[in-house]
């Protein structure tokens, strides 16, 4: 194909205020494709976290050397996609010196910033940049959206551990040491940031220091999606069809085929969310903390009338997919929830996952703890399938990613971190090898270490308590 008769990378469908970003087609070339060379797919990385460990017994494989073929208990929900997840075993947490007395503060918060808060600011947040505002600084510039922040619950937890802040309980991005980066709860307000009309085009190169605000217009706070988006651009859709070849054609009417599926399901989940806030408001039951800027969340105890949190949990996931797919953003994270911990009732009981983790060996609480370790191992693998199922260029979405799941603690019980749970799905643009169990001898500096530099990020220092980049080949 002649390279003139490429569709910019940045085409999007507009309708009346927003605008929809596109798969990549074959008839397109992306935003900053290398000088002499084709463009090819970009890298994406992204990272969900479930906080309080593993039941050790039943994620960790008996024979290492079997895995993928054969799976421990916690794992098997990942066997349709094992050839695409690396288990990474030898990855040890950050040492807490003289925060000894608050793991769950630093759980989540030393995560993706390796880094101990500062013991002397314990009041303020002092860390240090996460590793996915690390690449934004960079990798944002291209993007509508810089990153990607998503979490299930209210970001909002007090337990002043240690006297520490409570933002660290709750935080896992952090834009600067002192600036944590607040994650989205609401599908519909994720939705509607992902095709809110963008006031800007990113530029191609020039300053990483780049505020997402630019970019991506806020949607207006009564804007509900009774009214499809799709509805509003359906006729730029019918002209950008008469330019692209039969695959392209084809490929574009599964894509609004799967945008117009998962508008619905954010819609029903809006409904119901909605539903279950009046219902809190007739009962006198108090909402999220007043003048805390986040949206509705889910429950801790999902009450009746909300969502079954593995269908809120696979929203979101496909959210971050849809995002990645369309290149709004390149980064994200997803807390599925924090260290005060969440009560899964589909599995058939209510027992807070905390409480559980501190099981003393009990066998009924060691079961349920496994239990929960599954339902996040399924929903993990729900979107590692989703990425899979997508082409990009010559090969899938999940080729151009790496998507990491994890834990701040090996085992929540002792609140131990020597031995921390690390998957990572894809193959990173060609630099990963999945499907394998692999042992190491590093930290969680030298893991994120490895990520970053398989983004073409630079740094000038080792990532936190990092001193290599961890070997992953």
């Amino acid at each position: 194909m002649r390279k003139n008769w490429l569709i910019d990378r940045r085409t999007c469908l507009k309708g009346l205020g927003v605008s929809l970003a596109l798969p990549l087609f074959e008839t397109m070339g992306w935003a900053d494709p290398p000088r002499g060379g084709a463009g090819k797919p970009p890298l994406r990385i992204g990272f969900m976290f479930m906080p309080h460990g593993v039941n050790m017994d039943e994620f960790w494989p008996s024979d290492p050397k079997a895995y993928p073929a054969a799976l421990p208990k916690t794992l098997e929900p990942l066997r349709p996609v094992a050839d695409q997840v690396l288990l990474v075993d030898g990855v040890s947490g950050v040492p807490r010196g003289p925060l000894g007395a608050a793991p769950h503060a630093l759980e989540l918060s030393t995560w993706l910033t390796a880094t101990l808060p500062d013991v002397n600011q314990r009041d303020t947040i002092h860390i240090a940049p996460s590793i996915d505002q690390l690449a934004a600084q960079k990798l944002g510039a291209y993007t509508a959206l810089p990153s990607l922040e998503l979490a299930t619950m209210p970001q909002n937890h007090k337990e002043n551990q240690a006297g520490l802040n409570e933002n660290y309980y709750s935080h896992c991005s952090f834009s600067s040491p002192t600036q944590p980066v607040p994650a989205e709860t609401s599908p519909a307000a994720v939705f509607k940031r992902l095709y809110a009309s963008r006031s800007a085009r990113p530029r191609r190169s020039g300053s990483p220091a780049v505020d997402s605000a630019v970019f991506a217009a806020a949607p207006a706070a009564d804007d509900s999606l009774e009214r499809s988006m799709l509805d509003r651009i359906v006729s730029g859709a019918a002209t950008l069809r008469q330019g692209l070849s039969e695959d392209d054609q084809r490929k574009l009417d599964e894509y609004l085929d799967g945008v117009r599926a998962l508008e619905k399901r954010v819609a029903a989940i809006e409904a119901q969310q909605e539903e279950a806030a009046r219902a809190r408001a007739s009962a006198g039951k108090p909402g999220a903390k007043a003048g805390y800027a986040t949206s509705e969340p889910i429950e801790v105890i999902i009450p009746s009338g909300t969502p079954k949190l593995s269908e809120y949990m696979r929203v979101m996931g496909d959210l971050m997919v849809l995002a990645f797919q369309t290149d709004i953003t390149r980064i994200a994270t997803f807390i599925t929830s924090t260290p005060n911990g969440l009560s899964y009732p589909e599995l058939g009981f209510t027992d807070n996952h905390h409480a559980l983790s501190h099981h003393a060996k009990d066998a009924d609480k060691l079961a349920k703890v496994a239990q929960i370790d599954r339902f996040n191992i399924t929903q993990y693998a729900y979107i590692v399938g989703r990425l899979k199922g997508l082409r990009e260029g010559a090969g899938t979405l999940l080729d151009n990613c790496l998507f990491m799941w994890g834990s701040g603690l090996e085992d929540g019980m002792v609140h131990s971190f020597k031995r921390l749970p690390v998957l990572i799905s894809g193959r990173g643009a060609g630099t990963l090898r999945p499907g394998r169990h692999l042992t190491v001898n590093g930290n969680l500096g030298d893991l994120m270490g490895a990520i970053l530099a398989r983004t073409g990020v630079a740094v000038d220092k080792p990532i936190g308590i990092g001193t290599k980049i961890l070997e992953l080949s």
